[in-house]
């Protein structure tokens, strides 16, 4: 897609004031980021990085995104209900991904024990990028979903009375996306919802749970606990782990429980991909299973076996046309080119291969844009841009109560970088502009 923004990007000079301007802006409208250097202090801070001009969507594929958007909501709840397909379908990967072996046992041993949670709360964000097919015309094509800590809601937001109750937002000590969390907990405080920030640390060395299974912090009772932690392996410790479980045993309402966050795993994505498997877990919906599959990239399995083995023959053929995905959310784990080469022929007769999934790569078409970032020279570079479309539902018991899509974010980065998300210093805050 061509840029509408040509006479600003071609006249260096109106750029520098044009970035001087949307600078003021984003601080002035707590468009903000923890510097790395002072990552738990808000004493000096920074303006989160962000395009110089909104870039240019599709409006059908904007509208596509929205759309599927409760589709997804749907589907990511049903699988989180569905023990017997989690369990198949993370059967090789827990034998050899540790992190995600941890979670599984915590999700065992609370079903064993008996589900206390009646309240389901889940807020995803399903991430797609626009394939640009053969004739040239765009496809709206789903990268991941996330369905614990989807980042960025809060700031998203800033770039364009009910019962009293506590919620629990489990954070990392050195957080330097301290703004979009706060931007969340000021709307919920502005509904008289009081928030209160933990570390897992906290929660193991003054948490308990009465005999109804109650959650209390400090002595006050929890009602709901939102994790912007807990994602990745490098946040947990035996402690951490512990303090987990307490929170999956207890009756609060967990954003996400842990059946959600094993439901967003890259290997249930690519299960999801097969051949009924959409019709078993959304039985009489036909519709939806037709939205949803048709934002599917390609997705391979690389268990032992002669269907792994094709997909590994077919990446070292034409490593340019694929991704290697380990289930690891947080940004930059992927690998692609020779470095995925070099992994493949490391894991093709090691069991350690079915930690991994291998994604056709999608292939957008690059546009001229400005990303500004805080001591960078003001230029402009070809882009391609990440869409992520926000989803909530509510379940309480069987009875879906709320399932809705609620915003959206744009990520753009420079074409040279593979991957890596804007806190990593790669993507920056996009807006669409549709087209």
């Amino acid at each position: 897609m061509a840029s509408s923004w040509g006479s600003f990007l071609q006249d260096e000079q109106q750029l520098e004031e044009l970035a001087r301007q949307a600078v003021d802006r984003a601080l002035a409208e707590g468009v903000l980021l923890r510097t790395t250097q002072e990552p738990s202090s808000s004493d000096v801070v920074s303006y989160a990085p962000f395009t110089l001009f909104p870039s240019l969507v599709p409006s059908a594929l904007l509208e596509q995104a929205y759309a599927v958007q409760m589709d997804f909501n749907l589907l990511v709840d049903a699988v989180s209900q569905n023990a017997a397909f989690l369990e198949q379908t993370l059967s090789s990967t827990i034998k050899r991904d540790t992190f995600t072996a941890r979670l599984f046992d915590i999700y065992k041993q609370v079903l064993k024990e008996g589900i206390a949670q009646t309240v389901f709360l889940g807020l995803n964000r399903s991430d797609y990028m626009f394939q640009r097919n053969a004739d040239g015309s765009p496809a709206l094509k789903q990268i991941e979903i996330n369905t614990v800590s989807a980042s960025f809601g809060g700031l998203a937001s800033r770039t364009p009375a009910v019962h009293r109750a506590l919620v629990l937002l489990i954070a990392q000590e050195k957080e330097r996306n301290v703004f979009d969390q706060r931007a969340i907990e000021n709307e919920l405080l502005a509904r008289n919802i009081r928030v209160i920030r933990r570390r897992f640390e906290d929660v193991s060395e003054k948490g308990s749970l009465d005999q109804d299974r109650k959650l209390f912090l400090d002595g006050q009772e929890i009602a709901v606990v939102y994790f912007r932690d807990g994602y990745m392996p490098s946040q947990y410790n035996q402690q951490n782990w512990e303090a987990r479980l307490l929170l999956e045993r207890s009756c609060s309402v967990k954003c996400p429980d842990i059946a959600t966050q094993l439901a967003g795993t890259k290997k249930v994505q690519q299960e999801l991909s097969r051949v009924g498997v959409l019709e078993v877990l959304l039985p009489g919906q036909p519709e939806a299973v037709a939205r949803l599959r048709a934002t599917f990239a390609g997705l391979y399995s690389l268990d032992l076996g002669e269907e792994g083995d094709q997909a590994i023959a077919e990446a070292l053929a034409a490593p340019n046309r694929f991704v290697l995905k380990p289930q690891r959310e947080g940004g930059g784990n992927n690998l692609y080119g020779e470095e995925m080469v070099q992994t493949l022929e490391r894991l093709k007769d090691s069991e350690e291969r079915a930690s991994y999934i291998l994604m056709e790569k999608i292939e957008p078409e690059p546009f001229g844009n400005c990303l500004l970032r805080p001591g960078c020279p003001v230029r402009v570079v070809q882009c391609i841009s990440e869409l992520g479309i926000f989803g909530v539902y509510v379940r309480q018991g069987k009875t879906l109560v709320m399932n809705k899509h609620v915003g959206h974010l744009l990520r753009t980065k420079a074409t040279e970088h593979a991957d890596g998300g804007v806190v990593a210093g790669v993507a920056v805050l996009d807006n669409p502009y549709p087209v």
